[in-house]
């Protein structure tokens, strides 16, 4: 929601509405729950009536910030978003150009799923099973934050391959797609079984994948 102003011209000065900037309180506080429930039971479990109670706010002023389920869910998606993007894809931007950025955003992800950022594990890993035979607009943009992760991973890979510390035959839709793989695969076994080894063992997996695609293998360390 855009941060509004109200007009005290005969002042001189404005000031933020504090209506509004409560309202972005509640809806912080509101996106904040709606994210964690998601990650467990899925967006479908999403709605205002339980949400007012358990934040004890007001039906009416719940519905108020969102206005229907759909945008409900599709808020809940943002927030999701920008959380991981804080987690994941920021962190490893530190890093240089190259494998070791690679390297993090795979170190980053795996971590992000192991220290339950969201308590069900990789959010749109399950949401996205969630709607992923359905249409609409929830569905589509599930689609575009997939794309938009896999393009990031793509990104990494060709960045390393430019800087020759990746094979000049690199495949980087097939490595990125295989790197994603090993990591959902991580979250998946360990959300089913709540065992951490599954991260271990796809760490090693990264490891060994990228020292195979390296142009020089002894140049890229294990995964922690």
């Amino acid at each position: 929601m855009a941060s509004e102003t109200v007009d005290r011209s005969d002042r001189g000065d404005t000031k933020p509405d504090g209506r509004v900037e409560r309202g972005n309180q509640t809806r912080r506080l509101v996106l904040r729950r709606t994210v964690d429930i998601a990650s467990v039971e899925g967006l479908d479990a999403l709605s205002v009536g339980r949400l007012a109670t358990e934040l004890k706010l007001s039906k009416s002023g719940v519905f108020a910030l969102f206005g229907s389920k759909e945008e409900l869910q599709l808020a809940t998606i943002r927030a999701a978003g920008r959380i991981f993007l804080d987690n994941v894809v920021e962190p490893a931007r530190q890093s240089p150009p190259g494998l070791g950025r690679v390297r993090q955003l795979c170190a980053h992800w795996l971590d992000y799923s192991e220290q339950r950022v969201f308590p069900g594990g990789c959010f749109f890993h399950g949401v996205i099973a969630e709607f992923g035979a359905r249409e609409g607009a929830v569905h589509d943009a599930l689609v575009l934050a997939d794309r938009d992760w896999n393009g990031q991973v793509e990104d990494c890979i060709a960045e390393a391959r430019d800087t020759g510390e990746l094979r000049p035959d690199t495949d980087v839709s097939q490595l990125a797609f295989e790197l994603v793989a090993f990591m959902e695969a991580a979250n998946a076994h360990s959300v089913l079984h709540d065992k951490p080894d599954a991260y271990r063992r796809a760490g090693a997996a990264i490891t060994a994948r990228l020292r195979e695609a390296a142009a020089d293998p002894s140049s890229v360390p294990r995964l922690p």
